[in-house]
């Protein structure tokens, strides 16, 4: 084969392992935790990390050193894994992230889960100002309050559309809002903490009432929310983590890949016939040319004969 065209060849051949390999990504995994990113001291909780079906292996890391591996189990037929923590401490509480492997390919890290652990020290106490019955548009405060020195609070509202809010404070943090709507009715605690991962007991509830808006304008209660449920109820299950539950996977399209495999491999292999094509007709003309300069050189030598025999012929008549 010619030089240039195993240049050639070299080349394409290049060019699409490299454009597999860019294209051959994994989807980036989902992870939380159940049932909710705040676990009580000395209660379960199971991580979860979900992935594709094609995935051989899960890892779990902790504050970004490995902390355990799992394998699916049936292999082949499950996209997630469970990684239990039979008893939740102070020493469990952090951030956790996860990868998956298929095949070679490691996928992204997740995003970070942040697991708390609660009744780690006492319980704060939550107020609100002017009260808990305000009209819309006014403004409103939340106190919360713990005498024992936190330096961190947190503020949550019960539903699945809930956000953490936190202040820093010795004693004491406050938390505004407004002018408020309906949205912003429900109920709510507030948290301790000396670091964001250590938190307190629950403050008792404070349930906000928002009047002046006709409820037929206020937006229908997500299903799940804890919005009119009764004060002494704290369902954790109802919190989740911001990396969890409302985004979609974008699992793996295998045949996507498959395609484009395949397609590499099509494109690979015109190219070659290509190559070789012209190879065989540059080597066909080179043979023509040196055919055609043979048949010149013999016609040549044959008139020279023929004109050499007939000079020869002149001179013996």
């Amino acid at each position: 084969m010619r030089p240039r065209l195993t240049t050639l060849l070299c080349l394409v051949l290049c060019l699409s392992q490299r454009t597999g390999t860019q294209k051959e990504t994994l989807s980036r995994p989902i992870i939380w935790a159940r049932p909710s990113f705040m676990v009580p001291e000395g209660k379960q909780v199971a991580i979860w990390c979900q992935g594709t079906r094609a995935a051989d292996e899960y890892q779990l890391h902790f504050e970004g050193s490995l902390s355990a591996s799992q394998r699916p189990k049936p292999p082949g037929l499950g996209n997630k894994v469970k990684f239990l923590i039979p008893a939740m401490t102070s020493l469990t509480a952090g951030k956790y992230h996860c990868f998956y492997r298929s095949g070679e390919l490691w996928s992204e890290s997740s995003d970070l889960l942040n697991l708390v652990v609660t009744g780690m020290f006492d319980t704060p106490t939550l107020s609100v100002h002017p009260g808990p019955m305000v009209i819309s548009g006014e403004l409103v405060t939340f106190y919360c309050r713990l005498e024992t020195g936190t330096s961190t609070f947190f503020l949550l509202k019960e539903g699945r559309s809930s956000h953490v809010q936190h202040r820093y404070g010795n004693a004491q943090a406050k938390f505004s809002m407004g002018p408020v709507t309906t949205a912003h009715r429900g109920t709510y605690r507030c948290f301790g903490s000396y670091n964001n991962h250590v938190w307190s007991f629950p403050s008792e509830p404070v349930e906000l009432l928002i009047t002046g808006e006709e409820t037929l304008s206020s937006p229908p209660c997500p299903p799940g929310s804890s919005i009119g449920t009764p004060n002494n109820s704290w369902d954790p299950d109802l919190l989740t983590t911001e990396t969890g539950f409302h985004k979609d996977l974008a699992l793996w399209d295998h045949a996507a890949q498959n395609l484009l495999r395949i397609s590499l491999a099509f494109l690979v292999l015109m190219a070659l016939v290509c190559l070789l094509a012209e190879d065989r007709l540059r080597r066909k003309r080179t043979f023509q040319k040196k055919a055609d300069r043979a048949s010149r050189w013999e016609c040549r030598r044959r008139w020279r004969n023929t004109t050499l025999r007939k000079d020869q012929e002149t001179q013996w008549a």
